[in-house]
């Protein structure tokens, strides 16, 4: 990672820093970019590599054309909703570890392929790095978790979903007389089955074997197969908070069997067309022809911004609710969250609601979060969305907390500057 020294009494550091970023193309080096395949034009990986580096840039960023990788796309509609741009758009700056900051120098701190601010649906800040460009579709890894969840709620409320405490094998018959198919579909939004499904990031848990499964390798059988064998619990259902992208895996299940059409569809009739999306978006799917909804959701930078607007918008573009406010809330109020869910309590920092992740302040703050650094972040009653897509060398902060912190503190100088509210 590139970083800079502190001094700055001369000024020269500032006026070298603008010429990097002020250029077409920069001449200053961007946060690890040989490692990420910069040399090579930030290749396209394979079916079987593109996770790695020097991958990451390229094919997080078009993951359709992988070779050897299934997607179904997410048409737009032939409407646009339109994202002005500030006329004179605010300075942006934020403290880590007791030193200032601007935007700008966390794009040269960080491994971040897209950053964009909207305040009150104004684009703000919008910066393009390693090469990708606006048409680029960024891959989410677990903020599809909570496009799955936008995507039940809506199913509920078109009554194709009769209840969410229905267990998921009412409409999942592949799960019947399974544990998870005995789980509710709340249970399941608040990832609370009480079931131990392992997800470390070090390719020997559940979560690498449910992968394995959605991409056809030998031997690893099917996703259902993987989730049938999930029988060993660690809490009654509904008790505690547990992370599993099995239990979306579930949900995006439920969805298709219950509407009888795939997620991609309903991602566009539901969400992408009515939204006024700029650009289609796809999904990953497995062999068993299921979008992967708890992790392969792509889309560009600006759609990503437009959702983060609906939902600051508290589901609603112009007079049409698109999203149920109930269920929104539900999904995103930790005021409404069991105590076991809330703030503090669900983890030592964030609280979990229907698939979001919740923030301790006073003003309702919630995010959609993916591993190695995917992010939208929304306070719907200042207006104020950022989003960023990442290739952040470690998948959590688990393994390396340095870049997750920072991102934290990007988020609370967003708010401090654009004036948002960062009190608990």
């Amino acid at each position: 990672m590139n970083t800079f020294p502190r001094h700055r009494s001369s000024g020269r550091f500032v006026l070298v820093l603008a010429a990097c970023t002020a250029l077409a193309a920069p001449v200053c080096a961007e946060p690890d970019e040989d490692r990420l395949g910069k040399a090579q034009g930030y290749p396209l990986g394979t079916a079987s590599n593109w996770q790695l580096n020097p991958y990451r840039v390229g094919s997080w960023s078009a993951l359709d054309k992988v070779p050897g990788v299934q997607t179904r796309l997410v048409a737009r509609g032939p409407d646009v909703r339109v994202l002005p741009r500030a006329v004179q758009p605010p300075a942006i700056s934020y403290r880590y570890r007791n030193i200032g900051y601007t935007l700008v120098e966390y794009l040269e701190r960080q491994r971040a392929t897209g950053l964009l601010v909207l305040r009150n649906g104004e684009i703000v800040a919008e910066h393009y790095r390693y090469g990708r460009k606006e048409d680029a579709r960024f891959i989410s890894f677990s903020m599809a978790k909570s496009v799955t969840s936008l995507l039940i709620g809506q199913a509920h409320a078109r009554g194709l979903i009769a209840s969410l405490d229905d267990p998921a094998e009412k409409y999942v018959s592949a799960l019947a007389g399974s544990p998870y198919g005995a789980t509710t579909i709340r249970q399941l939004l608040r990832m609370s089955s009480g079931l131990t499904f392992t997800e470390r990031y070090d390719g020997q848990d559940d979560i690498a074997r449910l992968a394995r499964a959605g991409a056809g390798a030998p031997g690893a059988g099917k996703p259902v197969d993987v989730l049938r064998s999930i029988t060993d619990r660690h809490a009654a259902a509904g008790e505690k908070f547990v992370y599993a992208s099995a239990e979306t895996d579930v949900l995006g299940r439920v969805l298709t069997a219950a509407s009888s059409k795939n997620m991609a569809e309903l991602t566009s009739e539901w969400l992408w067309k009515p939204m006024g999306a700029e650009h289609d978006a796809f999904w990953r799917i497995g062999v068993d022809g299921q979008e992967q909804s708890y992790g392969a959701f792509n889309a560009s930078l600006r759609d990503w911004a437009r959702l983060g607007l609906l939902l600051a918008n508290d589901g609603k573009v112009g007079t049409q609710q698109l999203v149920p406010l109930d269920y929104l809330r539900e999904a995103t109020d930790p005021a409404r969250q069991p105590a076991a869910f809330q703030p503090r309590k669900a983890t030592p920092y964030f609280g979990y609601g229907y698939q979001f992740w919740l923030m301790p302040l006073r003003e309702r703050t919630f995010a959609l979060q993916g591993i190695h650094g995917q992010t939208v972040y929304v306070q719907p009653s200042t207006g104020l969305v950022l989003v960023l897509t990442s290739v952040f060398e470690s998948a959590s902060g688990r393994q390396d907390p340095q870049p997750y912190e920072e991102r934290a503190a990007l988020w609370r100088g967003v708010l401090q500057s654009l004036g948002g509210s960062t009190a608990e």
